[in-house]
């Protein structure tokens, strides 16, 4: 820390702190933490900065503003214009986030407040059981409609926030400095909040935790790679009858699981983009104007499923604002990528915080696009905020010892 740094500047750092941990027990808290922590920023005559990433998500806001006022209905995208405010997270985390011990800290606080969401979901899962039994119904029927949310108020905003929380975690025990430093309380915590994943039965969670679990891996020790699918299928095979009728629902699904019903929502957001390439429907419109864009040839009643959004992040981002609009966002996962990895490639061998910030991150980014195939992932405000803070973090990683991060 500089000595330099004013008494409000230390204040919107610890504000800073608080609401990227405090996201994973209540978004009106993390929410209000963000404001104060934004405000003192101002105040305090701090450096404000953005990383790299600026152009393209600068770009990508203003394609949504412009869809919005040829939308409709604009006061109907409202609230995307009020989640702007979400994405100031990754301004106050690269402003006042200058510490690496802050940085590894903040990533251990999630571990223990993943864990703990993680217990509470646990908890819940028995409940649950408890409940399909008195009723004297299919655990599974029951369950996939009802499953464990732990603090948050959906299941898939729970495996979003848990799986960012244990691939910090992961990296951090893969590349750390410090990680044979009470290593068994973080591989306890790792283990229980893979639990609460598989457990929370959301299968686009299974898969992103795998595929960037496999990265992870590679990047440790490579002949562990082989050995992961292995894992998994003994898994699938030794698990309840519960769980591996979740696994086998990717390719056989029953009556209750929605494969189906996200093939309409694909083919419908492929309508609605054929019909309006450049801006979109507008924001919050993919909603309001489903019906008028299901294809002809799908027969009605449709399958039962949530049809408020697609279900794949660039299909909704494309019909929703437009294809240019979605490439933004393509653009600026793309350059995070690049940008950690170009770094990695200079750092030497051996542990580091910024190889396991840099890892984590780049973990981070490929399990969202692998999850945004099959849900609306960054449209869940508690799960862009999560994102958002690893990717400052990642940037404040590099730019502790230059400035090359810094637009």
């Amino acid at each position: 820390m500089e000595s330099s740094e004013t008494l409000l500047f230390r204040v919107a750092r610890w504000l800073t702190f608080g609401s990227a941990v405090a996201i994973l027990f209540s978004i009106a808290a993390s929410q209000i933490l963000l404001a104060l922590a934004l405000a003192a920023l101002l105040l305090s005559g701090g450096r404000m900065r953005l990383p790299r990433i600026w152009l393209p998500l600068g770009l990508f806001l203003l394609g949504t503003l412009i869809s919005l006022a040829l939308s409709p209905d604009p006061a109907a995208g409202l609230p995307q214009v009020r989640k702007i405010f979400v994405f100031t997270t990754l301004l106050v985390v690269f402003s006042t986030l200058r510490d690496m011990r802050v940085i590894r800290w903040l990533f251990l606080c999630w571990a223990g407040a993943g864990t703990l969401t993680a217990l509470r979901g646990l908890v819940q899962f028995g409940h649950k059981v408890q409940e399909a039994h008195a009723q004297g119904t299919s655990f599974y029927n029951y369950y996939v409609a009802e499953r464990i949310t732990g603090f948050t108020s959906h299941w898939m905003t729970f495996g979003g926030e848990e799986m960012f929380a244990l691939l910090m975690i992961t990296a951090f025990l893969f590349f750390a400095c410090l990680a044979r430093k009470r290593a068994w309380l973080w591989l306890l915590c790792a283990f229980l909040m893979a639990l609460a994943m598989l457990l929370g039965f959301t299968r686009s969670i299974w898969l992103a935790s795998a595929g960037a679990g496999i990265y992870l891996l590679w990047f440790w020790k490579r002949a562990l790679v082989v050995v992961l699918p292995v894992v998994l299928l003994l898994i699938a095979l030794l698990a309840p009858a519960s769980i591996r009728e979740r696994f086998s629902s990717m390719l056989k699904p029953g009556k209750v699981d929605s494969n189906q019903h996200r093939i309409v929502t694909w083919r419908t957001g492929l309508e609605m983009i054929r019909a309006h390439p450049w801006f979109g429907v507008g924001p919050e419109e993919v909603k309001l104007q489903f019906d008028r864009y299901v294809p002809s040839d799908i027969p009605r009643p449709l399958p039962e499923g949530w049809y408020g959004h697609l279900h794949n992040i660039y299909l909704q981002y494309a019909a929703e604002r437009g294809i240019p609009t979605m490439l933004m966002m393509l653009w600026m996962l793309g350059q995070i990528l690049w940008d950690c990895l170009r770094r990695l490639w200079r750092l030497p061998p051996g542990r580091s915080d910024l190889k396991f910030v840099l890892h984590g991150a780049v973990a981070v980014v490929v399990a969202t696009m692998i999850a945004g195939i099959f849900e609306y992932n960054l449209g869940d405000s508690e799960v862009l905020t999560m994102f958002l803070v690893v990717v400052g973090c990642a940037y404040a990683a590099m730019a502790i010892n230059t400035d090359s991060a810094v637009a």
